[in-house]
């Protein structure tokens, strides 16, 4: 073999290499959403864990709040399907999607029950319920932080398979860009309270 044929054969190899390197890279970011996504996935099972305990506990006191409470259980087993379907595929848009229509219904029914309860003294008395609140809080705190964390690693791995040269080989290989989970809050838990005096 020649001196020409030897560089030609040093760049093909350099050549694999780096198209490896650049599919591993891929595959990568594309695991670490997913994790990212498992992450919210747990902490959204905790805060669904955690809603029918609640609702058990302010049952005796709520009598008459039945509708209010069937609301709350509803939306809490919707939300629990959706949050399934969403583990399988995540980052999907459909999947996602779901996810965040379920959890706003979801909040909006919580939001609902917690202002019902604060009519009831004793309800609000309760150590169940106060120690299962501060859980709920704590629970849609790392909900939070999941989520970000989640947009965070989607956003890298959508750069990563829009920007060159790195987009060829992942429309190549059927890398599709993944979703961003928006919100998981009602409306009225993202609007800023407004201050007069």
């Amino acid at each position: 073999m020649n001196f020409v044929g030897w560089i030609f054969l040093g760049v093909v190899a350099v050549l694999v290499l780096w198209a490896i390197s650049v599919y591993n890279g891929l595959v990568v970011r594309r695991n670490r959403y997913r994790n990212a996504y498992a992450q919210i996935d747990v902490q959204l099972k905790r805060r669904h864990d955690l809603i029918p305990n609640m609702v058990e506990t302010a049952r005796g006191y709520m009598r008459h709040e039945r509708e209010t409470l069937d609301a709350v259980v509803q939306a809490r087993n919707a939300a629990s399907g959706a949050a399934q379907i969403a583990a399988v595929s995540p980052g999907t848009e459909d999947a996602m999607h779901g996810v965040e229509k379920a959890e706003v219904h979801l909040s909006g029914a919580l939001g609902r029950f917690l202002a019902v309860a604060e009519a009831y003294p004793d309800l609000k008395a309760n150590e169940t319920m106060k120690a299962l609140q501060e859980e709920l809080t704590s629970t849609e705190n790392r909900v939070a932080f999941a989520r970000q964390a989640y947009n965070d690693s989607v956003m890298e791995y959508n750069t990563r398979c829009e920007s060159f040269p790195d987009n060829v080989f992942a429309a190549f290989f059927k890398f599709t860009p993944a979703q961003l989970l928006q919100s998981t809050e009602a409306p009225a838990e993202r609007t800023a309270p407004q201050v007069s005096f």
